[in-house]
């Protein structure tokens, strides 16, 4: 399909900079069917679904993985965007072309890494010199890594440490949140659990390549970047059992939407999972494992755009993206959310 069948207009005032407080204020837009659009806030969501649905939601971790460094006299940054191994990572750099493979980048604080070779999504292999874990590192010189439209509207604080951090926050990883969770409260999970819906984790490491606009023409020559993400058997097990007892799957974001249909097989059996995924959602493709999305607004002409598009159709959802924007819902990582039901 043509990617320009995606495209809208969006004044950036529209563009969130910072969270609701409380989280669970934002406000949450339902689309279900064919039915009109309403208007609602996230902790209203125990109401709108029913008694045996379950809520997935990503585990992930982020990671303060935006560096800034210098190779000689030329200003490097660099994104970290997938492990390799026990000290190497794959990155984005912005003023790549004044880095050569073997070139020693110094982040401050003590961090150095050696730039490896490039790789076919455009990274750049960092391996980290020393003897401390990675992790510790990147506590001492790594910023959060907010989405550009954000970064380029106003500096990163202390405060996104928390703000960019979901409740569910465990497994360390992601340099993304995913991003429709951070609207969940302890107070809205309590709600949630009395209202017997029910709840289940897994882990989708959200890449960089989540910010990657989409520079193909058609969707058919676009290339995703992989994410590594895992199901244990366990969690598919309760999965499947409450689809069975008529229950409907909600994914809370395109992250834990994305895994559950890499694990999920044609038989609609979703089972253990821990690899690789670069599945990329488009409007024809059939769904197997969610009958539902929680999800914030997207980027015009992104991928995650032409997921929802493929969930409710693609004239749905500019409709409902219009209403947003006309009713004044913040856009992006800190703006508001929706629930798509088709």
């Amino acid at each position: 399909m043509r990617v320009d069948l995606f495209d809208f207009d969006l004044p950036p005032e529209c563009i969130a900079l910072r969270p609701a407080s409380p989280r669970d204020a934002a406000r949450l837009m339902l689309v279900a069917g064919e039915a009109p659009i309403e208007d609602h806030v996230v902790r209203d969501l125990p109401g709108l679904l029913r008694a045996g649905d379950a809520l997935v939601f990503n585990d992930t971790k982020v990671i303060p993985a935006q560096l800034e460094g210098m190779r000689g006299e030329a200003r490097i940054g660099a994104t970290l965007h997938k492990r390799l191994g026990l000290r190497q990572w794959q990155a984005f750099l912005r003023n790549a072309k004044r880095v050569r493979e073997g070139d020693r980048i110094d982040f401050g604080a003590g961090v150095t890494a050696l730039a490896g070779a490039r790789d076919e999504d455009g990274g750049v292999t960092l391996s980290f010199e020393g003897e401390e874990p990675v992790e510790v590192l990147l506590e001492r010189a790594g910023r959060m890594p907010l989405p550009p439209y954000i970064a380029s509207k106003r500096p990163t604080d202390e405060r996104d440490r928390s703000d960019y951090q979901t409740m569910f926050a465990r497994e360390e990883g992601a340099v993304a949140a995913p991003t429709a969770a951070l609207h969940f409260t302890p107070e809205l999970m309590e709600a949630i659990a009395t209202a017997g819906i029910a709840t289940e984790t897994l882990t989708l490491h959200v890449g960089a390549g989540t910010f990657l606009p989409v520079k193909a023409e058609d969707t058919d020559d676009h290339r995703m970047h992989a994410e590594w993400g895992r199901i244990d058997q366990a969690s598919a097990d309760r999965l499947n059992a409450a689809r069975r007892s008529g229950g409907r799957l909600i994914a809370v974001g395109t992250t834990s939407l994305r895994l559950l249909e890499s694990a999920c097989g044609e038989d609609g059996v979703i089972r253990p999972f821990s690899d690789e995924t670069r599945i990329f959602i488009t409007p024809g493709y059939r769904f197997r494992a969610i009958d539902g999305l929680m999800t914030n607004f997207h980027l015009p002409k992104s991928t995650l755009f032409m997921l929802v598009s493929a969930l409710m159709g693609r004239e749905r959802m500019q409709a409902a993206y219009a209403h947003a924007i006309a009713n004044g819902y913040r856009f992006y990582s800190y703006g508001d959310s929706s629930l798509l039901l088709p």
